[in-house]
């Protein structure tokens, strides 16, 4: 290559990295050869080094995003058997994958007995929405809770709030398991009034609707706060499912006392793809 366009390649590159075009430095050269060899238009060559660019782009932000959103990364669909579940539920499943619910800020909520995949499925989902572009947040209700607690204790709740607010999702895992006491069932509360119709959350729980006083401790607290939960939502009914951990367990054990060896059942099969999973 000749001094002076070696020059120009090298000075063209660093000027593309300074405007923070990087997807179009690495390409620039290679689709310049692909361009004269194709005898593409100068149009057609930009529109080539921009699809360059937006693709980098929106790599490094669903990088980013799964970076920030905690969510365990083992649990996608790629590894969860949506055979071993209802048709409904299948249904209802596939239906979240768009992420089309968080354009009304519509919240979900997975309950069934522990065991069943429901950490698994708004896990699956979450991972979806991240990278269809969404910013999700997965946090245990506890952590979220001692999160919050934290930061009214320090005069800043209004601020942490805002900052949650930057997720179009919150998926809280487990909400059933919380110490109950009053500060606690309080900045939970305040969370859910301030998502409800603006941004979604997912809530996973082994409780059923009757028994959420549990959490809340006065009847009309529970009853307003599941009214912000439930107003707008998908409601995953998961509670007439058996847990595939045991089952597998029990299949397991069939096994190593002689018993039936061929295909495994659903459940078997599931964590068999899965791992653990709640």
């Amino acid at each position: 290559m000749p001094k002076s366009v070696s020059n120009r390649h090298d000075d063209l590159h660093h000027l593309l990295e300074r405007l923070n075009l990087g997807g179009m430095a690495t390409a620039f050269a290679e689709l310049a050869l692909k361009a004269a060899k194709e005898g593409l238009s100068h149009e057609a060559y930009l529109y080539a080094l921009a699809e360059q660019e937006m693709a980098l782009r929106s790599q490094r932000r669903v990088e980013r995003l799964l970076h920030q959103s905690w969510l365990p990364r083992e649990k996608t669909f790629r590894t969860l058997n949506l055979e071993c579940f209802p048709p409904a539920l299948r249904l209802q499943i596939e239906r979240l994958k768009s992420g089309a619910f968080l354009e009304q800020a519509i919240n979900i909520v997975a309950v069934g007995k522990p065991g069943v995949g429901k950490s698994h499925v708004l896990a699956a989902v979450g991972y979806e929405l991240v990278q269809r572009g969404q910013a999700v947040l997965w946090t245990s209700t506890a952590s979220l809770v001692q999160r919050l607690l934290a930061a009214k204790r320090d005069l800043r709740l209004p601020q942490e709030l805002r900052k949650l607010d930057r997720f179009a999702c919150v998926i809280l895992d487990d909400i059933g398991y919380l110490q109950q006491e009053r500060d606690e069932m309080e900045v939970l509360f305040t969370f859910l009034a301030e998502r409800y119709e603006n941004r979604s959350i997912a809530i996973t729980t082994n409780l059923v609707f009757s028994e959420w006083e549990r959490i809340f401790k006065h009847p009309m607290t529970t009853m307003a706060a599941l009214d912000r939960v439930v107003h707008h939502s998908v409601i995953l009914d998961m509670m007439g499912l058996e847990s595939y951990r045991a089952r597998a367990a029990q299949h397991q054990q069939h096994t190593e006392e002689g018993g039936e060896t061929s295909e495994q059942p659903d459940a078997a099969r599931m964590i068999a793809s899965t791992g653990r999973s709640s």
